[in-house]
């Protein structure tokens, strides 16, 4: 059974810091294309990050609400991506869920693949 492992969330105050983990379990991340979207109550899911599978030319995307905030990168194990989070701030918070997208865009979110999920990773950001 293929399935995506989010990890590395918590409880921080403004301006913290988190870096979340995504692994692949059955099957190997690192030839996917791979996003992280969030999910806020009472809000629509966000996509927020994407990076390009590893045979593919690099290529990453962030939404407008996180560049320069938010960095994803590839673990050297292959099997892991991460995200990492600064200067986070109370809208910040969510369910975070790494995702398998058919290609990195800036319209990744809507072609992720339904069979690979996660549960998901909470971010609470308050003083």
């Amino acid at each position: 059974q293929v399935q995506l492992v989010e990890s590395g969330g918590g409880l921080v105050q403004p301006g913290g810091s988190l870096r979340l983990s995504c692994a692949g379990s059955g099957f190997r991340l690192d030839i996917y294309a791979v996003g992280w979207f969030r999910q806020a109550p009472g809000k629509e899911r966000e996509g927020l990050s994407c990076i390009s599978s590893s045979s593919s030319a690099l290529n990453t995307y962030y939404t407008d609400s996180v560049k320069g905030r938010f960095t994803i990168t590839r673990g050297r194990d292959k099997n892991t991506v991460y995200l990492q989070l600064n200067g986070l701030q109370p809208e910040d918070t969510g369910t975070y869920y790494c995702a398998v997208p058919q290609v990195c865009f800036d319209e990744w979110l809507p072609t992720i693949r339904n069979d690979y999920r996660g549960q998901g990773t909470q971010v609470t950001v308050s003083s």
